[in-house]
C-alpha cells in the first residue's frame, strides 16, 4: 500500500529541492515521474514521443534534462536504446550525480552502462520494476536494484516515493538478473494457470470452485490469487476488462526472450522458460495476442483442442 502518513519526508534526507531528469514518459514512466513531482522533487522530462506527465517540465532532449540534474532516471524499451541514451546523457551529467535505469533490459547492457557511468564519475543503479501500470500510478512498485551500496542508498528515497519495496540484489546487473528470473517464473505460472482453467472447464468444474480450491492450496500463485486470468473470479484483474493490458503479452515475450538470452550466456538449462517463450511468441505473432494482456492466454487455451 502507499506509505501515506509514513511516507518519506524529503527534508529528513536532504532531498528537498533536488532536480531529477526523467527520460521515457510512457505508460510506466509518466506516473512514476508524476509521483516524484507530488513528493516535492523538481522533475524535468523527455520522451521521443513528446509525451509528458503532470507537473513535469518538458525538456528538448535527453541531454538537456540531464544537465545539472542530481539524479537521472530512465525507463526505456530495450538495452540497445538504453546504451544509446546513456551515450548522450552520461557526458551531460555532473560528477557525483546518480543514474538510475528502471527499464527491463539484458544484464550485459546494464553492466556496460554501469561501467561507462563509473568511468565518468557517476553512480549507477539498475532498478527494473514489478507492479505494472497500476503499481506505477499508485506508487506501489517493487524495485530490484543492482549497483554499489552507495548508489542504492542515494536512490532509496526515490524508490520509497515511487514504490513500496526496494531490494538491493547485488552488484551492477543484479537487478536485471532478478527481474528476468522473476518474470520467467511469472510467464510459466500464468500459462499453467490458464491451462488449468481451460482443463477445469472441459471437466465441468465451476471456475469459482476451482479458484476457491487452488488459491488456498498447493497450486496457489500470484497468477491465480492476485491476477486471476478468469473473468469474474478472484480480485479484479485485466480479465475483467476484456484483457486490456496491465502487462501486455508482447512485454512478457520480451522478458522471456531476455531470460533465454541470459540462460544461453551462462549455459543454464531452462526448458520451461524456453517453452513459455515459444508459446507467447506464437500467441503474439500468430494468434492475435499483441495488444492484449498476458493473461489472455486463457481464452487462447479455451479455443483450442488437444491436437490443435
Amino acid at each position: 500500500m502507499p506509505l501515506g502518513k509514513n511516507a518519506l519526508k524529503l527534508e529528513e534526507n536532504g532531498m528537498q529541492g533536488k532536480t531529477i531528469g526523467f527520460i521515457g514518459l510512457g505508460n510506466m514512466g509518466a506516473p512514476m515521474a508524476a509521483n516524484l513531482v507530488r513528493a516535492g522533487y523538481i522533475v524535468r522530462g523527455f520522451d521521443t514521443a513528446a509525451t509528458t506527465a503532470e507537473g513535469v517540465a518538458p525538456g528538448t532532449s535527453a541531454a538537456a534534462v540531464s544537465t545539472d540534474a542530481d539524479v537521472v532516471i530512465t525507463m526505456l524499451p530495450d538495452g540497445a536504446i538504453l546504451r544509446r541514451v546513456a551515450e548522450e546523457v552520461i557526458p551531460a551529467m555532473k560528477p557525483g550525480a546518480l543514474l538510475i535505469d528502471c527499464s527491463t533490459v539484458d544484464v550485459e547492457s546494464a553492466r556496460a552502462v554501469s561501467d561507462k557511468a563509473e568511468a565518468a564519475g557517476l553512480l549507477f543503479v539498475d532498478a527494473p520494476v514489478s507492479g505494472g501500470i497500476g503499481g506505477a500510478s499508485a506508487g506501489t512498485l517493487t524495485f530490484m536494484a543492482g549497483g554499489t551500496e552507495t548508489g542504492f542508498a542515494k536512490a532509496r528515497p526515490l524508490f520509497e516515493v515511487m514504490g513500496q519495496k526496494a531490494v538491493h540484489c547485488g552488484e551492477a546487473g543484479a537487478g536485471q538478473a532478478a527481474k528476468i528470473c522473476n518474470n520467467m517464473i511469472l510467464g510459466a505460472t500464468m500459462i499453467a494457470t490458464c491451462e488449468a482453467f481451460a482443463l477445469a472447464d472441459k471437466l465441468g468444474l465451476d471456475r469459482q470452485k476451482m479458484f476457491d480450491v487452488v488459491s488456498t492450496s498447493s497450486g496457489s500463485s500470484w497468477s491465480m490469487n492476485t491476477y486471476c486470468p478468469a473473468p469474474g473470479v478472484g480480485p479484479k484483474s485485466p480479465a475483467d476488462n476484456g484483457y486490456k493490458p496491465g502487462f501486455a503479452a508482447e512485454l512478457m515475450l520480451k522478458d522471456l526472450g531476455l531470460s533465454q538470452q541470459a540462460a544461453e550466456a551462462v549455459d543454464a538449462d531452462t526448458p520451461m522458460g524456453a517453452l513459455a517463450m515459444a508459446l507467447y511468441r506464437h500467441f503474439v505473432e500468430e494468434e492475435g495476442g499483441r495488444g492484449k494482456d498476458f493473461s489472455a492466454m486463457l481464452p487462447r487455451f479455451e479455443a483450442r483442442s488437444r491436437k490443435a
